[in-house]
């Protein structure tokens, strides 16, 4: 987390732009937090503001939902605490919004892209894949990729609609923002992923399966209707 948020400091001002970084705690058990506060001390803070959630324990999707809702900038951005996709992503998904684009997400799947992670994992996400297809058209080659950018009024309109708590929140947003007409950009990036992940495959699948089907279902009901 210390390294994450030196990374993320030194990049916005090697750029001269001013951020909001918040941190989205999901009921963490360790000193996630504690070291995201000890850290920002120690690093220059002009045109920088620093925010911790204490959320209870839900789900990414709750975590990153309550992120949005306190964002105040524009636009808005995601990532994962251990910055797996780099921070410098942020410079092509500024590009993208720049040229038209509502939603700038990191795609593994776009020519370009380098993926070096494990070869079960590959072959989850891609079992995944297939399902998201199949069962929630986005048009999108990967929406779980924990890295997007979203114009201010977007983010705000689609994550208000989004409901579910767990990972599949992804698919959720970009199956939203396809249907309210947005247009998403693709970015290929360079993903080398060895560390642990905090998805347990065996515990988790079988939840973000149910919740692919959910979606479907809402849609039926009519309970994303902005």
């Amino acid at each position: 987390m210390e390294e994450s948020l030196t990374r993320c400091v030194e990049f916005f001002r090697g750029r001269g732009l001013g951020a909001e970084i918040i941190l989205a705690d999901d009921g963490s058990s360790d000193a996630t937090v504690d070291i995201f506060h000890r850290a920002k001390t120690a690093l220059p803070q002009a045109g920088l503001t620093f925010k911790v959630l204490h959320l209870p324990h839900k789900g990414k999707g709750a975590a990153v939902r309550a992120g949005v809702k306190a964002a105040t900038g524009d636009p808005i951005a995601f990532l994962d605490a251990d910055l797996t996709i780099p921070i410098d992503i942020l410079d092509l998904f500024l590009q993208a919004l720049a040229s038209g684009a509502d939603v700038a997400i990191a795609s593994r799947y776009m020519p370009g892209s380098i993926v070096d992670r494990p070869w079960w994992r590959r072959v989850m996400g891609d079992v995944y894949r297939w399902f998201v297809h199949l069962l929630v058209p986005t048009d999108i080659r990967d929406t779980q990729c924990g890295g997007k950018m979203y114009t201010a009024e977007a983010a705000k309109d689609l994550f208000g609609r989004q409901r579910l708590d767990g990972f599949a929140f992804d698919a959720e947003v970009l199956f939203l923002a396809r249907r309210a007409g947005y247009r998403v950009r693709e970015i290929p990036f360079a993903l080398r992923q060895r560390r642990e992940t905090s998805v347990d495959f065996l515990s988790d699948a079988p939840r973000m399966f149910r919740d692919l089907f959910l979606i479907r279902i809402n849609a039926l009901r009519g309970l994303y209707r902005a």
